[in-house]
C-alpha cells in the first residue's frame, strides 16, 4: 500500500480542472501515494473527467460518490477511508497544481524531523492576494530554520502566530501524519467560512511537531471556489459571517488559558459581528427585508451582537 494517501474533494462545473489537478500529482518526483477523489454531488461527475485516464493512471484512484456535504464533508468522507497503511495523508483541492517536489518535501521532512504536520507555501492567483509565503512570515515571526533544501523552518507558538493572521496557511499545502489522521475532523456545519480554519488549529494543537517549508508547493487556481462567489451583497454573506463567529467561538473555547490569544480571536469576532450587521444595514438601504430569521438565531447564542447593533446605530445617527 501507499506511504500517502492524497484527498481530493471535487465539486465543478468546468471540464480540465480536475485533470490539470491530476496531472501535477503524475509529474511529482515522489511517487508513493493513492487517490482518493470525493465526488461531492459535483455539476461535473469526477468519472467524467477521468475518462481520459489510462488504465495504469486509474490503479491508484478511488472515486467516491456522495450526497453534497461542503468541502469538509467530503475532506471527511476521505479521512475516513485512508487505509490503514498510509502513513500521511495530503489534501489538494481539485482546482491547484501542486510543484514537482510537493510530496517528495513533505514526505522527507514529517520523516526525518518525526513531525505529524506539516505546510509549504502556495502561489498564484491575483483573488487570492491575501495569501502570503511563509518566507515572508519569516521576516516577522521568530523561526528556528531545519535545511536549507528545502527551506525548512519551525516556529515556537505557532498556534497563537496562526491566530494573528492565518493567511500563509492553504489546504493544497498541508500534509498530515497518522495520529491527526485518526482523530481530527472538519466542522462540515461551517462551510462558506472558517471550517478549514479550525482544522487546521485542531491539528496544530493536536501535533507532536509542526514544520513549515518555504518553497512553493502548490499553485491556486482559478475553478469553482464558494468562498470568493460571496460578497457583502450576496444573500449567503451573514451565513458566512455567523459561521466564520462560529467558528471563532469554538477557537476561543480552545484557547480559553490563554489571555493573549482569546483577546485576538476576540477581535475577530467583533469584526465578524460588523460585517454582518453592515451587510443588513445595506440590504435596508435598497429597500429589501433584513434576514430576521438568522439574525435571531446568531442573537440567541451571542447576545453581544446587540450591543454591537446599537453602537452602528448611534454612529450612523448620531450628528
Amino acid at each position: 500500500m501507499a506511504s500517502i494517501t492524497i484527498v481530493i474533494p471535487f465539486y465543478q462545473k468546468q471540464t480540465g480542472v480536475l485533470q490539470r489537478a491530476l496531472s501535477s500529482i503524475s509529474r511529482q518526483t515522489f511517487q508513493d501515494f493513492d487517490i482518493l477523489i470525493v465526488d461531492d454531488e459535483s455539476p461535473l461527475p469526477a468519472e467524467t473527467e477521468l475518462q481520459s485516464l489510462s488504465s495504469k493512471e486509474r490503479k491508484h484512484i478511488r472515486v467516491i460518490r456522495q450526497a453534497n456535504a461542503g468541502p469538509g464533508g467530503a475532506r471527511n468522507t476521505g479521512l475516513n477511508n485512508v487505509p490503514a497503511e498510509s502513513r500521511f495523508v495530503a489534501f489538494l483541492d481539485s482546482d491547484d497544481e501542486w510543484a514537482p517536489e510537493h510530496l517528495s518535501n513533505a514526505f522527507g521532512t514529517l520523516t526525518h524531523y518525526k513531525a505529524d504536520c506539516y505546510w509549504d507555501s502556495i502561489d498564484g492567483g491575483k483573488e487570492f492576494y491575501y495569501h502570503f509565503s511563509i518566507a515572508e512570515l519569516g521576516k516577522s515571526t521568530d523561526t528556528l530554520r531545519l535545511s536549507d533544501k528545502p527551506s525548512v523552518v519551525e516556529i515556537p507558538n505557532i498556534a497563537s502566530v496562526m491566530l494573528q493572521d492565518w493567511s500563509f496557511l492553504h489546504m493544497s499545502c498541508m500534509v498530515i501524519g497518522r495520529p491527526l489522521i485518526e482523530k481530527i475532523r472538519f466542522e462540515p456545519t461551517l462551510r462558506l467560512a472558517a471550517e478549514d480554519v479550525l482544522f487546521f488549529c485542531d491539528c496544530i494543537l493536536a501535533a507532536k511537531r509542526v514544520l513549515l517549508c518555504e518553497d512553493a508547493g502548490a499553485l491556486r487556481g482559478e475553478g469553482v471556489n464558494i468562498f470568493h462567489s460571496i460578497d457583502n451583497d450576496s444573500p449567503q454573506f451573514l451565513r458566512q459571517q455567523f459561521n466564520t463567529w462560529t467558528a471563532l467561538n469554538t477557537l476561543e473555547q480552545r484557547f480559553s488559558r490563554r489571555p493573549q490569544d482569546v483577546a485576538a480571536i476576540r477581535l475577530y469576532k467583533n469584526r465578524a459581528r460588523r460585517q454582518a450587521l453592515w451587510s443588513q444595514a445595506r440590504q435596508v438601504k435598497r429597500r429589501q427585508m433584513p434576514q430576521f430569521a438568522l439574525l435571531a438565531k446568531w442573537a440567541l447564542r451571542d447576545p453581544a451582537i446587540l450591543q454591537s447593533a446599537m453602537q452602528l446605530a448611534v454612529g450612523k445617527l448620531a450628528p
